[in-house]
């Protein structure tokens, strides 16, 4: 009984990681289709949503499951319910993803990033890969090493953000479609970070039983 008690929260674990590996893949996507106007990859990540939130129902009724018949105490019930809201915050990845990709979509065949500042979303990009997938090795491996790591690229997400805001502030204003566009975009980009953090100062809790300070 406790081998399958046991099984069940490995799959868990297993389907978290999987979770993870599709939204950073979506994510990527959304990326060359915001930068290149590529309508097909932007299609394939709005399509994609749909697995996400049929993994997060899966998750949410599997750990449902396990606290109402195996009453978890101690360790077992955090990892439970620390899946949980991993698996949430990995659906609102998603949702983030998606948004990026719709608006790649309502601009084409137009890109929606304008030239003066696109060499900032084009490292946005690269740091939302990074950090995508040392989330997906953190999950599985539970390194708290590299857990700590996603917070140094937060970091530089979040100066990206700023970088994006001042050359919005300091430059005579485009088309307001456009203004927004960026605008949005940036904010999608800055969340999708947050959420990797979030993810990776779960990790650290579930191994360590205390909340990261860093």
């Amino acid at each position: 009984m406790r081998d399958a008690y046991h099984d069940s929260l490995d799959a868990i674990t297993d389907e978290l990681v999987s979770m993870s590996r599709l939204v950073a893949t979506m994510m990527h996507r959304a990326s060359v289709a915001l930068l290149e106007a590529d309508r097909e990859k932007a299609e394939a990540v709005i399509e994609s949503d749909v697995e996400i939130d049929s993994i997060n129902q899966e998750v949410e009724l599997a750990a449902t499951e396990l606290i109402a018949l195996q009453q978890p105490v101690a360790t077992d019930l955090r990892m439970v319910l620390a899946s949980m809201r991993i698996s949430t915050t990995l659906e609102r990845m998603g949702d983030l993803a998606q948004h990026v990709a719709k608006t790649a979509r309502m601009r084409y065949p137009d890109s929606a990033v304008p030239s003066n500042v696109a060499e900032q979303f084009r490292e946005m990009a690269t740091v939302a890969d990074r950090m995508g997938a040392k989330m997906a090795e953190v999950l599985g491996s539970k390194d708290l090493e590299l857990a700590r790591e996603i917070e140094a690229d937060d970091d530089r997400m979040d100066a990206l953000h700023r970088q994006v805001l001042d050359i919005l502030l300091s430059q005579e204003p485009g088309p307001v479609n456009q203004a927004v566009d960026v605008t949005l975009l940036n904010r999608y980009y800055e969340r999708y970070a947050d959420h990797v953090v979030s993810v990776a100062r779960r990790v650290i809790y579930l191994v360590i039983g205390e909340r990261s300070r860093t």
